[in-house]
């Protein structure tokens, strides 16, 4: 895969460890003749550490053998969270540290929850684009306020806080970004 082609997201090989690309920068020549350079910052799948690597657009890069696998939520126990195979019922299971940044938006009926599958082990999560999640708590929405575009904090169901539209009430479902953490819309 060239290198101008790998987006955000992307699981790439190199130096013989998984990496997921978490940012790109572009850096245009000022020259003539001068290479494009792209910057990726990654996070190694297996020792979970941050590396930063450059290359020009067209350095072929590898894609790492990864097999992603449809999982639910099944349980978690202190330091563990597990999860079941939807197609062959095998379980999987994670560390809390490994996953508490994907646990603020997985509740157990989440369905699009993938499980990234390296040499037999489940290495991270995949999480959908959008979730639904219900409202737990939240400051009641004062009438007549409802015209200004103001925010207020809410909390969901899974323990994460979100600013939501003021006459948003408790109890509602809506839906989330799991990729920037923000409100969309009701659900």
């Amino acid at each position: 895969m060239l290198a101008k082609d790998i987006k955000t997201g992307a699981i790439l090989k190199q130096k013989n460890a998984p990496l997921i690309v978490e940012s790109i920068s572009v850096q245009t020549p000022s020259a003539r003749g001068g290479a494009t350079l792209y910057k990726f910052r990654a996070r190694n799948l297996v020792t979970r550490q941050k590396t930063d690597f450059s290359c020009k657009g067209t350095d072929n890069l590898e894609e790492a053998d990864f097999e992603r696998r449809e999982v639910t939520l099944m349980y978690t126990d202190g330091d563990q969270v597990h999860f079941l195979d939807q197609q062959d019922y095998n379980q999987y299971s994670l560390t809390m540290g490994d996953v508490s940044h994907e646990m603020q938006y997985i509740t157990e009926d989440l369905q699009g929850l993938l499980a990234l599958i390296y040499n037999g082990g489940c290495v991270g999560l995949q999480l959908p684009t959008t979730v639904e999640l219900k409202v737990t708590g939240c400051d009641p929405g004062i009438k007549g306020n409802s015209a200004t575009s103001r925010n207020k904090p809410a909390t969901l169901e899974t323990g994460l806080i979100v600013q939501v539209p003021e006459y948003l009430k408790e109890g509602e479902t809506i839906k989330i970004d799991t990729r920037t953490g923000e409100y969309l819309s009701r659900a």
